[in-house]
């Protein structure tokens, strides 16, 4: 079994948690706490395995504590939702450490998948958090060439297109270009969606259907 920790704004909706968690044979709910503050110190008492966090606490505050728990070595996964939340978001929020992304309209089972797959070591977000996913009628990302594969695992680091001119040699306008054909091939338009969906197709990232 493993045990789940909420750090939520909203007594009312963490109680709901409680609830949910209180059918599960196999999470068990492990505390709750109205701010980071006392989610710190629950994590202190109670060493929950998992952490579900909520996103109106502030994003900035929640990656920045995220960041932290990460670097102190915490075995422990935490979950972000929220009412909205952004391609851009959920990339810096991966790339924190956060293990699974969920709205606060999920359907209870949609968010215990989430919580499963995040206790099972694996991350996790919903596919409805891409702005344009992938169309099926364009070509995979074995069909871009050398130069735009380049390209794209620099876009999936994190790096602007200064960045990326510069690591490749060549001029910004270039990359630009480059990206264009990307965007073409693949379907996707954002670099964030770029990068998110270059996860998945690597299995770091588990998006189950909507």
């Amino acid at each position: 079994m493993k045990t789940v920790g909420v750090c939520e704004s909203q007594p009312i909706t963490a109680e709901g948690l409680r609830s949910i968690l209180s059918a599960c044979p196999d999470l068990d709910f492990h505390g709750s706490a109205e701010s980071i503050v006392e989610a710190s110190a629950m994590l202190r008492q109670h060493h929950p395995d998992i952490l579900l966090v909520d996103k109106g606490l502030g994003a900035h505050a929640v990656l920045a504590w995220t960041a932290d728990l990460r670097d102190a070595n915490r075995p422990l996964s935490v979950v972000i939702w929220g009412n909205s939340i952004s391609e851009a978001e959920a990339l810096r929020m991966l790339q924190s450490g956060v293990r699974g992304i969920i709205r606060k309209n999920a359907t209870p089972e949609r968010l215990l998948s989430c919580l499963r797959a995040v206790a099972a070591g694996n991350s996790w977000m919903e596919e409805s958090l891409f702005r344009e996913t992938p169309r099926r009628d364009r070509s995979s990302r074995s069909e871009l060439t050398p130069r735009e594969s380049q390209v794209l695992e620099l876009v999936e680091q994190g790096l602007k297109n200064k960045e990326i001119a510069r690591e490749l040699g060549i001029r910004p306008g270039t990359v630009k270009i480059h990206l264009k054909h990307i965007f073409e091939k693949t379907g996707v338009r954002g670099r964030y969606g770029l990068a998110l969906t270059g996860m998945r197709e690597k299995g770091i990232l588990s998006l189950p259907p909507m």
